[in-house]
């Protein structure tokens, strides 16, 4: 598959994409492959840290168990640990319900020079709230009382803040990527019952994946609905297939590597001309000293 077919154009339906692409390569082949993308990725960051300019945010989103945690992992590994800050939101702590629902978002987000990674990210606000509106009522909105007052319009409106907030943050130098991982249900099956039955896995499983797992239809229909109204050419959205996480995280580096390489005005400066004059000079210095 083209890179480019990843890419969300319009409105969408997740049964339109494949979870799995039929391919070639073993997984330690697509290990082989991911590892000379993030050698490359973290040449281009070193580059973006020293250019100072342009900061990159990665959101990472997903069905429970699509392999976001591991992904990030293995992705950003030969990244330069001052370069990346990784944030994952869970729910929001009272100091955080006092603002609005993208604050700590605002809070997150990487300074010039750096990459943000957001396991999970602001697009919780308008899909496990969405599944679960009562969410809502513990946000201190005015005029937000009941579930009777979170109207169409409400969500319409909040899918608005958040196309505001990337073109903000995009048109002050921020390059955002956004990510679906698209597993089938099957897959996520096998999955907890992989985490039920090792029992080093065991930690990661919860009661409430299963509860979640009976609303697969309705997370789905809310990406569908969120996906296709804030995929922009300056924020768009990628539906990488994920049944297979090797594909997915070698899919994931190659889409970041690709886009990055079309700014090209991302170069490690040059030293001002009174000083390349005296590198000699310098040189010297150093060896007589």
């Amino acid at each position: 598959m083209e890179l480019s077919n990843l890419k969300v154009k319009g409105n969408i339906n997740l049964k339109d994409f494949p979870t799995e692409l039929s391919h070639n390569f073993s997984d330690k082949s697509l290990k082989k492959q991911l590892k000379k993308e993030r050698r490359a990725l973290g040449e281009m960051q070193n580059t973006l840290y020293a250019h100072g300019k342009y900061s990159v945010l990665i959101c990472i989103q997903g069905m429970d168990t699509s392999g976001k945690d591991s992904l990030i992992r293995e992705v950003f590994k030969d990244f330069n640990v001052r370069g990346v800050i990784s944030h994952s939101f869970k729910k929001p702590s009272e100091k955080e319900i006092n603002h609005d629902f993208l604050w700590r978002h605002y809070k997150a987000l990487p300074a010039r020079g750096k990459y943000g990674v957001f396991n999970r990210s602001h697009y919780e606000n308008v899909l496990i709230s969405r599944v679960k509106p009562e969410i809502v009522l513990n946000e201190k909105i005015p005029d937000i009382n009941s579930l009777e007052d979170i109207t169409l319009a409400f969500w319409n409106n909040r899918l608005e803040q958040i196309n505001n907030f990337e073109k903000t943050i995009h048109q002050n130098g921020c390059i955002i990527f956004k990510f679906f991982l698209h597993i089938s249900k099957d897959e996520q099956k096998n999955r907890l019952l992989r985490r039920l039955n090792k029992p080093s896995k065991n930690w990661k499983f919860s009661p409430e994946d299963l509860k979640d797992r009976e609303l697969w239809d309705a997370y789905t229909h809310y990406y569908e609905e969120a996906i296709s109204a804030t995929s922009t050419e300056h924020a768009p959205w990628y539906v990488i297939p994920a049944d297979s996480k090797p594909h997915a995280r070698l899919l994931v580096a190659k889409t970041i590597k690709e886009r990055m390489e079309t700014y090209t005005d991302i170069q490690n400066p040059s030293l001002p001309e009174e000083l390349q004059e005296q590198i000699s000079y310098y040189k010297q210095q150093l060896k007589d000293s």
